[in-house]
């Protein structure tokens, strides 16, 4: 009999939550457009130091917590992913403000295929050759805008990689998702006080100015950022990697749906031409996925875990 813990149903409902909240963060971010990007991203890094110290006490983590702040070598290991995830998130939210929601769309539905060659470049990973095609269709993809479009989608590959090279990293660092973003959060909430400092002393701070609506909404980062992060980590622990991997494109699709139905971004044919040869990698990456999983023998228990 599973238990509660163990429930894969409750897996699903926890990712379908997180993957759906990332999925919809451009409804956010659209809200606080008005407000510069780098005061925003102060918000979401001050107010989610709040929220997560919040979590973390109220579950019983923070003696795990302030193990892992007593290891030197990992609060370095974790400054250089906070510099990656701060660098995505600011990226992302310039994007959203400025109406390239579509670029932002694509920029996680390559970072799959990005994560690939960054095994393969930094960790010595051999890509078999279906990884090969289906990197090699994203790639295309990116080529065609440039070469018909006569721009390169600058805003998906940063994300891609800092988001990817942010993966990459944390795979390496044994610390769990909440005290990691903890202490990352953490190590960039001096400068991110420092900056909302300046914008104060200069009156060109949003925060307490422009109404306790606005106000409210850069308070709420802080839950925007850590919530679907308690649901993925709910979800992750319940489901298989097949599982949690195929509805991880839950977000971008979503993201997708948002930029050309809501917001009525301009999707021309030579765009989603792009957007047809990176979904053509992606189908040829998940599917060869899938197939090598279910010819690996994997004990029952195990597909719990």
């Amino acid at each position: 009999m599973q238990t509660d813990l163990q429930s894969p149903s409750r897996g699903i409902f926890f990712a379908l939550c997180a993957y759906g909240m990332w999925g919809m963060f451009p409804i956010y971010f659209k809200s606080v457009a008005s407000v510069g990007p780098f005061e925003v991203l102060s918000h979401r890094i001050i107010w989610s130091v709040i929220f997560i110290a919040l979590f973390i006490v109220a579950t019983g983590r923070w003696q795990e917590l302030s193990k892992h702040i007593r290891q030197k070598k990992l609060l370095l290991k974790l400054a250089f992913s906070a510099i990656l995830i701060s660098v995505n998130w600011v990226v992302f939210i310039w994007s959203v403000g400025q109406g390239h929601i579509l670029d932002t769309s694509m920029g996680y539905f390559i970072n799959p295929l990005v994560s690939l060659l960054l095994g393969m470049i930094i960790l010595g990973e051999r890509l078999r050759r279906v990884q090969w095609l289906a990197v090699s269709l994203a790639i295309a993809g990116v080529v065609y805008q440039l070469i018909l479009l006569g721009n390169l989608p600058w805003v998906a590959l940063v994300l891609a990689c800092s988001f990817g090279t942010y993966g990459l990293l944390r795979k390496q660092i044994e610390v769990d998702p909440f005290s990691g973003l903890m202490i990352e959060t953490l190590l960039l909430s001096p400068f991110a006080l420092l900056y909302l400092a300046w914008l104060a002393q200069h009156n060109e701070i949003s925060f307490l100015s422009d109404g306790l609506q606005m106000s409210g909404l850069l308070i709420a980062a802080g839950i925007v950022t850590s919530l679907p992060l308690i649901c993925f980590a709910a979800g992750a622990k319940r489901l298989t990697l097949t599982i949690n991997g195929l509805l991880m494109y839950i977000t971008p699709s979503l993201t997708f749906m948002l930029a050309v139905v809501v917001y009525d971004e301009p999707l021309d044919a030579n765009r989603l031409i792009t957007f047809a040869l990176i979904w053509s990698g992606l189908l040829l990456f998940t599917a060869e996925s899938i197939w090598r999983i279910k010819k690996m023998p994997v004990k029952p228990e195990k597909l719990l875990t």
